[in-house]
């Protein structure tokens, strides 16, 4: 089995400030560090699917690398719409033989991630132009592997207005490169700051949750953009067998575990 965690929409701000003036991202992304290092059994590696930090400077990839360079098995990046060209250079030495602004692949254990870009440069949607869906297309026809895709922009709506306004251009170059090869088993997401689950065609599409802040759950066409202060999670992705199961893990400490059952087959409490 392969187990790969997958965190998103990181946020990490210049100097430690809080995002919105009152998320401190940097110790939401520390407990989620914590979190991960102390699983059992432990991910073999954690893909973060965009939004490393908020600004896309320097500085804050320095910040968010002080915290990511802590966890306990390798990282994979793609960068979301709030990280700039300098995603590039300050995680270099995360990817492997990387196409700048278009993606690249890893692999762990029997299961290969392609890691595609979906940022457009000064906007806050994202696309899928003919040289990413071309490269796309050529990369999961590589190899008949199991695959995963990972991308910021979820290729989907979600039903939350203003995010589905930022949502992904060039829909339909991603629908023909899926049919061209070996389709992934899922395409991961983030960028709504919510786990959803939905399907591109035959693809399961699954957004992750933010270690952080979450978008408000409003499902009004005219609903406000607003966040709140949910229970922050994180997904752990299971392949086995060319099959996966994804499960939501909550960050923080939370009463448990109690036994169901006590003295044999006897319910607690009966």
């Amino acid at each position: 089995m392969t187990l790969l965690a997958q965190l998103s929409d990181l946020h990490i701000r210049e100097g430690g400030a809080l995002a919105y003036g009152l998320v401190d991202t940097r110790a939401f992304l520390a407990r989620a560090v914590d979190h991960l290092n102390a699983l059992l059994p432990r991910p073999d590696a954690v893909v973060v699917s965009g939004d490393l930090v908020d600004l896309g400077t320097a500085s804050e990839y320095a910040m968010a690398r002080a915290e990511l360079d802590r966890l306990a098995m390798p990282w994979l990046p793609i960068p979301g719409n709030h990280d700039g060209d300098a995603f590039w250079d300050a995680c270099a030495d995360r990817m492997a033989a990387p196409v700048r602004g278009v993606g690249w692949v890893a692999r762990v254990a029997d299961t290969r991630i392609v890691l595609l870009d979906t940022r457009v440069p000064d906007a806050l949607g994202g696309a899928i132009d003919e040289t990413r869906a071309r490269w796309l297309s050529e990369r999961l026809s590589e190899s008949d592997a199991p695959a995963l895709l990972v991308m910021h922009h979820p290729p989907i709506p979600t039903g939350i207005g203003h995010m589905d306004a930022i949502g992904l251009d060039g829909v339909d170059r991603l629908e023909a490169a899926l049919a061209a090869g070996p389709a992934p088993m899922a395409i991961l997401c983030g960028h709504i700051h919510r786990m959803i689950v939905g399907r591109l065609g035959a693809t399961p599409v699954i957004v992750a949750p933010s270690p952080a802040h979450a978008v408000t759950l409003d499902l009004a066409p005219d609903a406000p953009s607003t966040f709140h202060l949910e229970p922050p999670g994180v997904l752990l992705h299971a392949v086995s067998g060319g099959r996966l199961v994804t499960h939501l893990s909550f960050v923080g400490a939370f009463d448990g575990p109690h036994p169901f059952f006590a003295e044999g087959t006897r319910l607690v409490g009966t």
